[in-house]
């Protein structure tokens, strides 16, 4: 009796340490005597103690932070970056049997892939085409991590810090760019002023009551004015009338000659 007691306690006890309970988002790399022999989904797994070891891999996404990077762009800027790597395992047996720690390789593998793609960029592309490099960095990852088992989902930069000479450089960029476009629009409008001031004229040239019509407004407007002194435009043709009546006027009469 007692010893059938023994080989039952002993059996329970194989049993209890052969359960092996696998959640949802768990799967269970299974080996037989050292050899992969099969992945194991979610729930109750019976696992044969010494003969069998099972590795757990979490196969939900994972977020891996790449530290800050020195980067020299295309245009020899230098520049420290830091972005974020979103991935998760689709093989299992892949990313424990092909790979040692396929997160640390995952890691180091983006840091380096970081460097080389920035690296052939100039920093205005790193600043205005930020997701365009996040599509390239992930195109790139999840190539080489297929092997593994393993699938880059997405790939976001985070900072992209300048020295403060550089940002005082920028500033000063931008500042010149600000007056270049200022002085095209002032250009321009006064281009167009031009242009209309020279259409009114033609146009007036044709009417000249049009342009005495003118002229009285302008009046009007000047005897409004609170000035002291007001200067007022005089027509040429009424120059033109004065000079004529004064030449008329002050005419020398030619004498006539007499006979002898």
């Amino acid at each position: 009796m007692p010893v059938i007691a023994i080989i039952l306690v002993f059996i329970a006890l194989i049993l209890i340490a052969s359960i092996r309970i696998l959640k949802e988002y768990d799967r269970g790399v299974i080996y037989t005597l050292g050899k992969y022999t099969g992945t194991r989904g979610a729930g109750l797994q019976i696992v044969i103690p010494i003969l069998q070891e099972l590795v757990r891999v979490d196969v939900r996404i994972r977020t891996e932070d790449i530290p800050s990077q020195d980067v020299i762009s295309k245009d020899n800027v230098s520049v420290r970056v830091n972005a974020v790597v979103y991935y998760r395992v689709v093989s299992p047996d892949h990313a424990i049997n092909r790979v040692e720690h396929f997160d640390r390789a995952t890691s180091e593998l983006a840091q380096t892939t970081l460097r080389s793609v920035l690296g052939m960029h100039e920093l205005d592309d790193m600043l205005a085409h930020r997701e365009r490099l996040n599509a390239d960095i992930q195109t790139i990852l999840d190539k080489q991590t297929d092997g593994w088992g393993i699938k880059v989902t997405d790939v976001q930069i985070k900072h992209i810090d300048l020295d403060q000479t550089m940002v005082r450089a920028m500033a000063k960029q931008a500042e010149a760019e600000r007056e270049r476009r200022a002085k095209i629009i002032n250009s321009e409008g006064e281009l167009q002023a031009a242009q209309k001031l020279d259409e009114a004229s033609l146009i007036l040239s044709k009417r000249p009551e049009t342009m005495q019509l003118r002229y009285l407004g302008t009046l009007a407007e000047f005897s409004s004015s609170n000035a002291s002194t007001i200067v007022l435009p005089m027509p040429m043709n009424l120059l033109g009338m004065v000079e004529k009546l004064t030449g008329a006027g002050t005419a020398t009469p030619k004498t006539k000659k007499t006979a002898s």
